[in-house]
């Protein structure tokens, strides 16, 4: 059975939203070890901290719709539809889809579902319809590009990729982290009632055994703590499958209680989603479902007999802006705290950012300060950009844009206001501002041994060369082949910047273990999916220079991270892809040797004497430490 797709009824801007929801509740003031993660907020980190999987695990849809072939929808529009032939299958949450996406078909997905083999692309389901003479054709409006509405697997985060540093002190943001890599215990250094909620078939507890389709509950981790940060006390109730029988008990529990109750997940309205309808049987239930924001536009306002009862989107990133947007205050109110304004800054915005006209929405950024002086002068905002799904986003974001509802672009260069995520922004020892590397968290991590502390913004090397021109950065890591001369790097450095020689590193074409065919066998097989990389990629240039004038079927797949082309070939989505041989022997994939490449660099004139500069310049000489352990990891110094 198909499951029948609902939009919101009435989506409500901010204020209006709160003022409906205030006049139905009550605020008054009421009267170095292992450590379980529940009890790790505001203890210090002894170790660093590997991420154990890729999160997101799979290729996840972004929204209710269909899951199809982008080339498909070119040049469909509102006069011009295009027809797609519908699979039997539909992709729910939480479920491995069986069924291939081939040219000409879609399948139903949604939200959260993972994408099946084939597709590309989502497209929403209000801009599609069934065809009122075949149920089985799909009638399609708006054309679609590869990636639309899709969080590739591990471009959040990637299996091996250092999250946390030793010396980092746990903030909500981090223990989130933490729980959405599946620790359950963490290596710390000696030292009023909000009950909460998680739902959905495809939740799964950290520590629990992990397959396809799952997700680790990050929510009722950050959420439990984001409470305590703001002056409550968090009772955590577990997680809970869609069933209102379930639920139902759960509630009423919670209730019983608690002050305030929270639920994280099921706020999209469908046949799916059953908080909604749960919450909807208390007195006066469900106030206001949708307000226009991104990320939080699902939020559901709800109360039981003046007590306040929130359903919170089940995205990480759009849960906690929502809790601290409306239930933030609402707890402080309760425990005697007055209102807090975070402080706002002005800053230069580094990249162009296209937004949703008729949202509110917020953007999480980055900053830099130009001179590296700490400054609150000519600040850039740098774009996190890894959508309502990211849990990295949030945690090393420094701070968020408004853009305004009636905003569709805003470019790069002009000046935003940026909302502090503390109280001042966070100095940096070191800025590293371009592409991200696994040896590059081992240098990351014997500076943050010493003492240094170290921002990491990883835009790609051609992103990274421009902030390091404009003096946003202390250096840019870059991997660039210029095809002429087949010189790495130096080709590319304009006046002002200087080479520090980083590591080696083998590129090299990979397959499944049990595929040992030629390089060449692979790229005459027309019936073989690739995997691509986003363009501005080191590694893209390298693919599309062995490419030529060639297209294989997946070349629009364009993930962000070596890490998630690995994940696509394990699980199936993708046949053979590109990455360097430390990611394929992690992952157990066949590795080809493809080219030998550099992974070096720029640091501008003005940073080269900077302190931290010359710390890591030591920790690059011959024969260091830091030397030996790039290369036991696969990145020699040649």
């Amino acid at each position: 059975m198909r499951v029948k797709q609902q939009q919101f009824l009435e989506v409500l801007d901010r204020d209006e939203a709160e003022r409906r929801w205030r006049e139905v509740i009550s605020v008054v003031p009421g009267v170095s070890e292992s450590v379980f993660l529940e009890h790790a907020l505001g203890r210090v980190l002894a170790e660093d901290v590997r991420a154990p999987v890729d999160v997101p695990g799979f290729d996840r849809s972004n929204m209710d719709g269909f899951a199809i072939q982008a080339p498909d929808t070119f040049g469909a529009s509102e006069e011009e539809p295009v027809r797609l032939r519908l699979n039997s299958e539909t992709i729910p949450t939480g479920i491995a889809p069986q069924e291939e996406v081939t040219p000409g078909t879609a399948t139903q997905i949604a939200t959260g579902g993972m994408l099946p083999r084939g597709a590309d692309a989502v497209v929403p389901v209000e801009q599609t319809d069934i065809d009122d003479a075949d149920s089985q054709v799909l009638i399609v409006r708006q054309a679609r590009t590869p990636g639309a509405a899709v969080s590739y697997a591990g471009t959040d985060m990637g299996r091996g990729e250092t999250i946390l540093f030793a010396g980092t002190r746990l903030t909500s943001r981090e223990t989130g982290l933490l729980a959405a890599v599946g620790c359950s215990e963490v290596a710390l250094v000696r030292r009023p009632r909000v009950a909460i909620l998680s739902t959905g078939d495809e939740i799964v507890q950290p520590g629990a055994a992990m397959r396809p389709g799952l997700v680790y509950d990050s929510n009722g981790r950050i959420l439990a703590d984001a409470v305590r940060e703001v002056g409550g006390d968090p009772w955590f109730l577990g997680s809970f499958g869609d069933d209102l029988d379930l639920l139902r008990p759960a509630l009423q529990k919670a209730l019983a209680g608690a002050d305030l109750v929270l639920l994280s997940g099921g706020t999209s309205k469908g046949e799916g989603d059953l908080n909604a309808a749960a919450v909807g049987e208390l007195d006066p239930g469900v106030v206001v479902h949708g307000v226009a924001l991104k990320p939080g536009k699902p939020i559901c306002l709800a109360a039981s007999a003046q007590r306040p009862v929130v359903i919170l989107p089940g995205f990480p990133t759009s849960a906690i802006f929502t809790f601290h947007e409306f239930v933030a205050p609402v707890i402080r109110s309760m425990s005697g705290q007055g209102e807090t304004d975070r402080p706002v800054v002005q800053a230069r915005l580094a990249q162009k950012v296209v937004s949703d006209r008729g949202r509110l929405e917020y953007l999480l950024v980055g900053l830099v300060h130009p001179g590296g002086d700490g400054s609150t002068q000519n600040l850039a905002a740098y774009p996190m950009g890894k959508g309502s799904g990211s849990v990295t986003s949030f945690s090393r974001a420094d701070g968020f844009v408004r853009i305004a509802r009636n905003r569709e672009l805003v470019d790069d260069g002009e000046t935003v206001d940026v909302t502090l995520m503390g109280r001042e922004i966070p100095v940096s020892d070191l800025v590293v501002i371009g592409s991200h590397c696994a040896g590059l968290d081992v240098i990351a991590s014997a500076l943050a041994a010493e003492g240094l502390k170290v921002k990491l913004l990883a835009v790609g090397s051609q992103g990274g060369l421009g902030a390091a021109a404009r003096g946003e950065c202390d250096l840019a890591p870059i991997h660039l082949l210029d095809p002429e001369s087949g010189e790495y790097n130096a080709p590319f450095l304009p006046d002002g910047l200087r080479l520090l020689r980083g590591y080696g590193r083998m590129q090299g074409v990979v397959t499944r273990e049990d595929d040992d065919r030629s390089l060449e066998a692979l790229l005459a097989d027309d019936a073989l999916r690739m995997v691509n990389r986003n363009r501005g990629a080191g590694t893209r240039i390298l693919i599309d220079a062995l490419l030529g004038d060639r297209r294989p079927p997946g070349y629009g797949y364009e993930p962000r991270s070596h890490y998630a082309v690995a994940a696509a070939i394990v699980q199936g989505r993708a046949d053979w892809g590109v990455t360097i041989e430390t990611v394929a022997r992690e992952t157990n994939l066949r590795f080809r040797p493809l080219r030998a490449e550099r992974y070096d660099f720029a640091v501008p004139e003005d940073r080269w004497e900077r302190p931290a500069v010359r710390r890591l310049r030591a920790l690059l000489e011959a024969g260091s430490p830091v030397r030996a352990t790039l290369a036991t990891r696969g990145f020699p110094e040649n």
